[in-house]
This record gives C-alpha cells, structure tokens and sequence, in this order.
C-alpha cells in the first residue's frame, strides 16, 4: 500500500500544494479565512489596549545595566527632544511617558508607517535608590538616566564556610 492510499484528499487527486487546490471548496476557503483571522488577531498583539497611541506596548525600547553602585537605564527616543519626555520617580517606579507629535496634518499625508502619538513605560525597581541624586541626559535621541543605589540596597559580599566532614574550610 502506497502511503498517498492513506491521505484522504490526496488519493484521486494531483499533489499540487493546497493553497492551489479547488478554489471552490467552502472548507477550503473557511480554512484560509480563518488563519488570515487568526493572523491579524495575533498581529495585533504589539498594540496598547483600548485605543493607545503608540503602536508598540514596549516602546520606546529600553536597556537596564546593572553594576553595585548604581543602574543605568537608556531609552531609544528617536525623533524626540528633552521637552518632550517626562521622568516621574515614586514609591519604587521609574515612569518616562511623552508625547510624539507629527509635523504634517492628516490631511497631507498619504502613507505613514511612522508611530506617533503618547507613550509611557514604567519600570519597577528592585534596588533602594538616591532619588535626589538621579543625573539624566537626552543626547542623539537615547535617553540615559543614572540612579545610585542607596548603601542599604547595596550587596555586602560575606565569605561562606564550606563545611566538609567536620572540616571547616574558608574560600
């Protein structure tokens, strides 16, 4: 028994690939009409719930560095300037939120796959910081900020004891 006897829809039919086949059958077209359902659902997914402006829920993208005195955080804010971004700190969340704004009417534009619009990130933190002593800048469209941990947040490397079989061993 030739193993094309066993696909049902392959045994008196050619082996052309399926998008190609029968154009007229109405599970077939369900079919396609369902994944190009699912593929716009899922490809709305990077998009903020309930009418957001921006387009990307993770935006602007972020990088965190960590190091023992201090976390450096940088946004990427490409077409941004300083007046236009907001840093709020308060009970353990850095909050950087802005506007975007176009500098064409809607009228004029015929395509844009630029994002536009307002945006917030807040970031939880895991480290006691010196608020006070928070140093930002906006450069080239990243923006850096720098937080030195507070001493109580700061890790305090202690020796272990190994013990082993009675022995006591200090590494």
């Amino acid at each position: 028994m030739n193993m094309r006897d066993l696909i049902p829809w392959g045994r008196n039919q050619q082996t052309t690939p399926s998008r190609y086949r029968d154009e007229g059958d109405p599970f077939l077209t369900l079919h396609r009409e369902m994944n190009r359902l699912f593929d716009d659902v899922f490809r709305g997914f990077d998009m903020v719930p309930f009418g957001g402006m921006s387009r990307m829920a993770g935006w602007p993208h972020m990088e965190v560095v960590e190091n023992d005195k201090d976390v450096r955080i940088s946004a990427e804010l490409p077409g941004l300037e300083d007046k236009d971004v907001e840093i709020l700190m308060g009970d353990g969340v850095l909050t950087i939120r802005g506007e975007k704004k176009s500098e064409i009417e809607d009228k004029e534009r015929a395509f844009s796959e630029r994002t536009y619009g307002r945006f917030e990130r807040r970031i939880p933190l895991a480290w006691e910081v010196e608020e006070d002593k928070i140093d930002a800048s906006f450069r080239s469209g990243v923006l850096t900020l720098t937080l030195p941990k507070s001493a109580e947040s700061r890790p305090e490397a202690r020796r272990i004891t190994i013990n082993r079989g009675g022995e006591e061993t200090k590494h």
